[in-house]
């Protein structure tokens, strides 16, 4: 007998958003970064200087912030648990009406509401309660250090890029050629991200494309406006 198999990828939900916001910004606020100072007709070793500080700052910022807001998100779990934990130690009864209640808002009759909520409770009340209550499942569950590791690794990584376009570039050709380039890996990256998560490959190019291109477009003209040449 054939087993009919389905290919999920909410698995992915919690590392695939921390590495796509970091190479995102990576991207976008290095090669920023870049194209405004150059804009501002700075030297080449001031643009590398300051891309190299971009990256740097970005990635510790990155690491930083994702592990504390991560960390937040599973203090809160931890504490509705806790909670949780001790209604059912304490009000059996009304914790396994009420999770008999959310079957009925569900679609289930009020008998196989609570046939479900009496055998879910006799295998895992906790994880009953936390799923359908709290809605806290499994493949969704706060990991700070992955989240901060994720997210510092792919920033880096992103920010590398339009660095080494600028590296490899001419003082007058930076912020052409930096632009282009970056546009192409953010593109990539879109497109890449909308693949690991089942969604349309157009759609996630597009909508990446668009953000850096503003970005881009806005610093190069702060830097144009506010910059002299120098010395």
């Amino acid at each position: 007998m054939l087993r009919h198999s389905e290919l999920h990828r909410t698995h992915r939900i919690g590392w695939l958003r921390a590495a796509v916001l970091g190479a995102n910004d990576g991207i976008v606020s290095t090669a920023s970064l870049i194209i405004g100072v150059a804009a501002a007709h700075a030297s080449h070793s001031t643009i590398m200087l300051t891309g190299v500080a971009g990256l740097a700052a970005g990635t510790m910022a990155m690491a930083a912030g994702e592990y504390v807001s991560v960390s937040s998100q599973s203090d809160t779990e931890t504490a509705d648990l806790a909670r949780e934990r001790l209604e059912l130690e304490t009000d059996h009864e009304s914790e396994l009406k009420e999770l008999a209640g959310i079957y009925i808002g569900r679609g289930l009759t009020p008998d196989l509401a609570h046939q479900v909520a009496v055998q879910f409770t006799a295998h895992d009340a906790l994880g009953a309660h936390a799923r359908d209550e709290l809605g806290i499942i499994e493949t969704m569950n706060a990991q700070p250090v992955q989240a901060a590791l994720a997210s510092a690794g792919t920033f880096a990584t992103g920010a590398a890029l339009p660095l080494l376009v600028a590296y490899a570039a001419s003082a007058p050709n930076i912020v052409p050629h930096v632009s282009i380039m970056s546009l192409v890996f953010l593109a990539l990256l879109g497109g890449l991200a909308a693949k690991a998560g089942g969604a349309n490959m157009w759609k996630g190019t597009a909508r990446v494309a668009f953000w850096g291109a503003l970005a881009m477009g806005a610093t190069a003209g702060v830097g144009s406006l506010f910059g002299v040449v120098a010395a």
